[in-house]
């Protein structure tokens, strides 16, 4: 079983580089302060739409975003992008300095976006870095500027 399923990992990834280096989808890991999955998807040549399901402070947070994405210093493959969206989600007070302890927060807000990816020619991998400034404007309130990630999506 399990040569099976390599096997069809490798012809997937053969056909997914023949494919092109567009992509349409792609779906990773994102770390940094929230750390979590990214699922990217494009609805246009130049507009995405990308959902976040991060953990931070003993907690979760859901994000959706809309994005605009061009061609960056006039290099293949290499694109910036801007966007905002919501985001919804519950942390522990606990262990931070301004939560206060036995506290659940459930938070409601919304999100900007400013990155920069990169598509890999070699491999359908796409690697991108992004700052994500975000402001609770239900729960505990407040703006948060540390929202930089790093993100690495498999991408078809």
């Amino acid at each position: 079983m399990k040569k099976i399923v390599f096997t069809l990992l490798i012809i997937f990834c053969i056909v997914s580089v023949n494919y092109g280096q567009d992509y349409s989808t792609g779906i990773g890991l994102r770390g940094g302060f929230e750390s979590g999955v990214t699922f990217k998807h494009f609805i246009s040549s130049k507009s995405a739409l990308e959902a976040i399901i991060a953990t931070r402070w003993q907690g979760f947070e859901f994000t959706g975003l809309y994005e605009v994405h061009n061609q960056a210093f006039q290099t293949e493959r290499l694109k910036w992008y801007f966007g905002f969206g919501a985001h919804i989600g519950v942390w522990n007070g606990r262990d931070v300095y301004w939560g206060t302890p036995g506290n659940r927060y459930a938070v409601l807000g919304i999100d900007g976006i400013l990155g920069m990816e990169y598509d890999l020619r070699e491999i359908p991998v796409n690697i991108g870095i992004d700052w994500k400034p975000t402001l609770n404007v239900i729960g505990y309130q407040g703006f948060w500027v540390d929202g930089g990630a790093i993100s690495i999506r498999y991408i078809f």
